[in-house]
């Protein structure tokens, strides 16, 4: 796959000051798997979804998990936003809404009359 996303040597070494300590046991490349989850949340895939080069879907997912729940990518977005903490607004959207195509018609309720109230 050719549009892969890969992390920059630039962009991980602003990124390594925000990474919990290992410990016992070494991490998977932080890159690879930081990587991976970048790009599942830019394409809106599922954690199994992901291309092989990346590596095992679950290690990102467990990273990603596991990383929330320490507040770690909460505190690389403030360290980042800080470094520019000039005035101006930096704002964030993932919103991803999928509905199905009948879902916007105005006049068909399903086990509803067509009349609207007076």
């Amino acid at each position: 796959m050719s549009n892969l996303y890969w992390l920059t040597d630039a962009q991980m070494e602003r990124l390594k000051p925000f990474f919990p300590q290992s410990h016992g046991k070494p991490r998977v490349d932080d890159r690879r798997v930081l990587s991976g989850i970048i790009f599942i949340n830019r394409n809106g895939l599922r954690w199994r979804d992901a291309p092989k080069e990346y590596g095992p879907a679950k290690t990102f997912y467990n990273r990603w998990k596991r990383w929330s729940d320490y507040g770690v990518f909460a505190r690389i977005m403030v360290g980042l936003a800080a470094e520019h903490a000039a005035h101006k607004t930096i704002m964030i959207d993932a919103t991803h809404l999928k509905a199905h195509r009948t879902a916007s018609s105005p006049c068909v309720k399903k086990g509803g009359s067509n009349v609207s109230p007076s």
